[in-house]
């Protein structure tokens, strides 16, 4: 006979116990599974397991030829749509050699900083909706809207624009554009003291991200964090100002590069707050600069079958979320020979491995949405 002596009551206290938040579930954003041992209501260790968005986007870009592989670019992080195309595009004209029209360079700079604002705008609405406050939701989609009403009118599309061409921009913008994309980043700016107000104003909202989840400087070398995360905890780095691409360097009184030294999740959302502000002066500057341009084209002429030479280049650019960087590698056809994605939120979600242990279950939530990331940009 076998005996088997089975606990209960009191002997399962000394086991730890393992939790599965997700990948079905309302705090993690999508389908991102973070696989937790608990200590009671205390955190022992965390392990982010990725994959389940997984769609080969960097083994498809071999099959594809330059201009299609835009498409699928655009689609990872599907609320930085433009920025996503730009750094594609960037690193096939690197490869060739091409200028882009100063036309294009500048509605580039514009559109960018546009998606920016619509970008941070969805994190800053569903980051208190997380811990418990759901009107700043609705305020975030009512400028949401303003800001998508002209990038549709400009490019057709309210998500994915696909305006991006190598060698410029799909077609020129519409007649009288201008005028109302400055309309609705006035109306934009006009209502953005409600997150300060509603948001980081809210007693219940500072308690809960005060002191919480600190990443510290150390963390964000060692895990390539990158974006408003990595400025929070006090890296002081920004690849507008510091390589500048687009028409950026032209715009170097204009670009704040906001920093915070807590880097707790308060000091994470207060970086993407003003960096959103920040987003909307650069593009009145850009408005600024583009009523003093005159008619020109805002794309090159291209070949029937566009060929990049032999080589390989890298392009990277300030995405909303942090560095995007393009690895190009040419046989000389019509389809890369290889394309490597490094997205923003793949090593920014990494941290959670740093930040979670010793922290409650209950400040779980507030640390995973501090960290500002869409699933689908880390699995590409």
């Amino acid at each position: 006979m076998t005996e088997t002596t089975v606990g209960i009551g009191g002997a399962a206290e000394s086991t730890d116990m393992v939790l599965n938040i997700g990948p079905q579930h309302p705090s993690t954003h999508g389908v991102l599974r973070l696989r937790l041992v608990l200590d009671g209501e205390r955190i022992l260790s965390a392990e982010p397991v990725i994959g389940y968005m997984h769609r080969g986007a960097e083994k498809l870009f071999e099959a594809r030829d330059y201009r299609q592989i835009v498409m699928l670019a655009n689609r990872h992080d599907w609320l930085s749509a433009f920025s996503n195309e730009l750094g594609v595009v960037m690193a096939v004209e690197r490869m060739l050699g091409m200028e882009v029209p100063e036309r294009a360079v500048w509605t580039r700079t514009l559109l960018a900083e546009l998606n920016r604002v619509l970008n941070h705008l969805m994190f800053l609405g569903s980051y208190p909706l997380e811990l418990g406050g759901i009107t700043p939701m609705f305020y975030a989609f009512r400028e949401r809207e303003e800001l998508q009403a002209v990038m549709e009118e400009a490019s057709g599309g309210r998500m994915h624009y696909m305006f991006n061409r190598v060698g410029g921009l799909k077609e020129d913008l519409p007649a009288g554009w201008l005028g109302r994309a400055r309309d609705a980043v006035a109306s934009v700016r006009s209502r953005m003291d409600v997150y300060e107000d509603l948001v980081l104003g809210n007693e219940i909202f500072r308690g809960r991200t005060r002191g919480v989840g600190v990443l510290s400087t150390g963390a964000v070398h060692a895990y390539g964090v990158s974006g408003p995360i990595a400025r929070a905890s006090g890296v002081d780095f920004d690849l507008r100002r510091d390589d500048p691409y687009l028409a950026y360097g032209d715009l170097a009184d204009v670009l704040k590069v906001v920093t915070r030294t807590e880097g707790d999740c308060l000091a994470r959302f207060e970086c993407l707050l003003e960096q959103t502000v920040n987003a909307l002066d650069l593009a009145d500057a850009c408005l600024d600069r583009m009523d003093t341009l005159a008619p020109g084209p805002v794309n090159q002429r291209l070949p029937k079958v566009l060929k990049a030479p032999e080589g390989h280049t890298y392009a990277w650019t300030e995405n909303p979320l942090g560095i995007n960087g393009y690895y190009l590698v040419s046989k000389g056809e019509k389809t890369p020979y290889r394309l490597k994605l490094r997205s923003a939120s793949f090593n920014n979600i990494q941290a959670l491995t740093e930040l979670l242990p010793g922290t409650l279950v209950a400040d779980m939530v507030a640390i995973l949405g501090s960290l500002f990331f869409v699933v689908g940009d880390i699995d590409k």
